[in-house]
């Protein structure tokens, strides 16, 4: 196109003019055009600055030995780099040691998580209630009290709050009060062994792997059930309640102090056990689901 004639000026159009029309760099024209009249490589592919004085795969021999020399495992490129650098006396760019043992696999598998999948089966929920509860707790804050906790106590079949409780300081003795809330509510009393067959789904927090909390709950005779780490799910219903408990009554308020937050946990507990319907429950509520059991059993 450059060397075609003008019908106007009756002049070639040149390289200049044709590259501003087509918005194209000229250099991109000129490398093209060398590169079509030459059989050597590409100035491109070729590495750019100087030739180090040692090639990948001598310094991937050297990185071999070193990782075999060192009496600990499970190090990594820094580790790798540095003794190349001090007892080997070899200059190497740090970046270029984890280059080449990042393509040869030789980074500690430590240095990142290699998860093998899920091993819960996604079941959580129950086919009759009092087989499992679940429990959580959360953090709100109020002007005058600052922050406080909010703990409660989820029926796994129909998802229903059985206990609750607000308080100041979230330790192993205030987790307890919702279940103690629960058991008393559906047993009647709180006796040794009164919930012998229960078991409670809880994470792996401080409160909950205290000897306080499980020698307690076992004093009832429920079984404690932890959560896998890192998968929130396992202890989905609870998770899910809090979820709701946030959204319907907590976000978006400003609470002066932990009294209004009681109140206003009370109140969404009652209106949530009587109203909330839930699609796995045939959209009735968890009081509805619970009084159409009992009568299904005395029937």
């Amino acid at each position: 196109m450059s060397v075609a004639i003008s019908p106007t000026t009756e002049r070639p159009y040149g390289v200049e003019r044709v590259c501003s029309a087509w918005e194209a760099p000229r250099s991109t024209f000129y490398a093209q055009r060398t590169a079509i009249g030459s059989t050597s490589k590409p100035i491109h592919s070729m590495k750019r600055g100087p030739k180090p004085l040692l090639t990948d795969e001598e310094l991937l021999v050297l990185i071999r030995e070193d990782l075999a020399a060192s009496p600990f495992h499970g190090e990594g490129h820094r580790k790798v780099w540095a003794r190349l650098r001090i007892v080997k006396k070899v200059k190497v760019s740090r970046k270029r040691i984890l280059r080449i043992m990042r393509e040869s696999n030789l980074l500690s598998p430590y240095r990142g998580r290699r998860l093998e999948g899920p091993a819960h089966t996604g079941e959580i929920i129950t086919a009759r209630p009092n087989e499992m509860w679940g429990s959580d707790g959360i953090r709100v804050l109020t002007v005058d009290d600052g922050w406080g906790w909010v703990f409660s106590a989820v029926e796994h079949w129909n998802a229903e709050c059985v206990g609750w409780h607000v308080c100041k300081i979230g330790d192993r003795f205030a987790a307890l009060e919702p279940i103690a809330m629960g058991i008393d509510r559906i047993f009647g009393r709180t006796d040794a062994e009164v919930a012998r067959g229960l078991s409670l789904r809880i994470d792996n927090g401080t409160q909950y792997l205290s000897d306080h909390f499980v020698k307690q709950v076992r004093f009832w005779g429920i079984h404690p059930s932890f959560a896998f780490v890192e998968q929130p799910q396992t202890n989905g219903v609870a998770e899910r309640f809090n979820r709701t408990l946030r959204e319907q009554a907590l976000n978006g308020r400003i609470f002066r102090n932990l009294d209004e937050v009681r109140v206003a946990v009370a109140e969404f507990v009652e209106r949530y056990n009587q109203h909330w319907r839930l699609e796995k429950l045939g959209y009735l509520s968890p009081v509805m689901a619970r009084i159409a059991h009992v009568e299904s059993v005395a029937a």
